[in-house]
């Protein structure tokens, strides 16, 4: 049976052309899974939300959010990646 790892990326910073194909490029030549994906603009601030599936993925949580938050300085954004259980936890109400 596969372990379950699911992740939360988020994703906030100016608006600009290719953010989704980034990050999700990356997930992919990792092999991360995409479950879901929410994304809204709000004057020329962009956010996205993503949950991903790491089961197939031979790197660990940690190892992806250094790599993002790399990403994501090279774009002029914050990516931050958690652990599904970790951001449940922060945010139950």
């Amino acid at each position: 049976m596969e372990k379950s790892e699911k992740a939360v990326i988020t994703v906030i910073g100016k608006d600009m052309v290719g953010i989704l194909a980034k990050v999700s490029d990356m997930c992919a030549k990792s092999g991360i899974n995409v479950l879901e994906v929410t994304q809204s603009i709000l004057q020329d601030l962009f956010v996205m939300v993503m949950l991903v599936d790491m089961a197939r993925s031979s790197m660990a949580v940690a190892e992806l959010a250094g790599e993002m938050d790399a990403l994501g300085q090279g774009m002029g954004m914050k990516i931050h990646v958690m652990h599904e259980d970790i951001f449940n936890s922060m945010h139950r109400i």
